[in-house]
């Protein structure tokens, strides 16, 4: 069992930043492999980015052209998502998930274990 737990979600104006965070319970939280998804309403979850245990592998899905970064710092338990340049279509509620033992996933399956999320609301 892995609790999750996200942060610094909020209210930004379109090609502002946020850092979100994502607090896990794990002792060994080196062993996981991280995952940030997001959720709009009355659409699917989508992948946003992935990172491996530690960190040299990760998966960006097309859509975030190089305006999003992935990082961890094992040693606090966490890990992070850099949004820069947002735009209003990333207006969803951004999940933190993870896999244990397993390389970087980008289909919220083989994640088994979920924060309860934190809103992303970008103003255009």
């Amino acid at each position: 069992q892995v609790q999750l737990v996200e942060s610094g979600g909020g209210l930004v104006q379109a090609g502002g930043s946020l850092r979100l965070s994502c607090v896990a319970s794990a002792r060994t939280f080196s062993s996981y492999t991280m995952g940030w998804f997001r959720q709009a309403p009355g659409k699917e979850r989508e992948f946003v980015a992935a990172i491996s245990e530690n960190g040299d592998s990760i998966s960006y899905p097309v859509f975030v052209s190089g305006r999003f970064t992935i990082s961890r710092d094992n040693a606090k338990n966490t890990v992070y998502l850099q949004m820069n340049s947002l735009k209003a279509e990333d207006t969803a509620v951004y999940y933190c998930a993870a896999r244990s033992g397993g390389p970087v996933r980008t289909t919220d399956t083989f994640y088994h274990f979920w924060g309860q999320g934190t809103q992303v609301t970008v103003s255009s």
